[in-house]
């Protein structure tokens, strides 16, 4: 009988620019494992109200500084793009408009309801969260503005409508929240997170994609679902 997959609960806020460099390191778990694993998406809001945490709260110099920290790091992953004027124009007040439609659209997906295209190995929400991600850091588009989010959406095809019920309907805000409740309650330190094995196997930040995969792999080959001695 073939193994249930691996499950890995992943967290992220949209506007982390650690999220941002990982994704390389979530295509490549998709590619290496395939169907042995499985990716649940979830969004913790760090980033709800930008002016007090950047504007006010970083002490280094506030929009300003935050965007130079941003593009500093930015020069150590040269996978992805970072624009030069990022967190100092066009800065979302809150990543929380993002995630609420992102959850719509997954509780879509849940439902068989998105289109059934795949992107370099992603899936419809896969891309639309990569997309919406290249648009803030790359484009310096303002993801959270309402324009901004059905734009992406309907390059994608997905039905605007048919996420705009969803959060009207309440149940985009009922899944933001659940994903709220388990930022507190599996105490997520912070963006990006990796849990593995129930939430005991634990990775945080920028962790190399070796690790990961150990940690999956390991999973793997295990027969019975005890604590190894080692």
């Amino acid at each position: 009988m073939d193994k249930p997959p691996i499950v890995i609960d992943y967290y992220t806020d949209i506007l982390c620019v650690w999220a941002y460099f990982a994704q390389i390191k979530v295509d490549e778990l998709k590619r290496e494992f395939g169907s042995r694993i499985r990716l649940n998406c979830h969004f913790i809001t760090l980033f709800g109200n930008n002016e007090a945490r950047i504007g006010q709260g970083y002490e280094d110099g506030g929009f300003e500084g935050y965007s130079r920290h941003v593009r500093e790091l930015g020069e150590h992953f040269p996978h992805v793009e970072i624009h030069p004027h990022i967190w100092t124009r066009n800065a979302p007040a809150s990543s929380m408009p993002v995630h609420l439609v992102l959850k719509a659209v997954q509780l879509l997906g849940d439902r068989g309801e998105l289109p059934e295209a795949r992107y370099q190995g992603r899936d419809v929400f896969g891309e639309l969260t990569w997309r919406l991600r290249l648009a803030f850091f790359r484009d310096l588009q303002n993801i959270a503005r309402q324009d901004v989010l059905h734009e992406q959406l309907r390059a994608l095809d997905i039905s605007v409508d048919a996420v705009e019920k969803e959060i009207a309907s309440g149940r985009a805000w009922a899944a933001l929240a659940l994903d709220a409740d388990e930022h507190r309650n599996r105490m997520i330190e912070g963006s990006p997170t990796w849990l593995m094995n129930e939430g005991r196997q634990r990775l945080y930040g920028n962790v190399g994609y070796r690790a990961i995969a150990a940690n999956v792999q390991e999973l793997l080959e295990r027969d019975i679902d005890l604590p190894d001695w080692c």
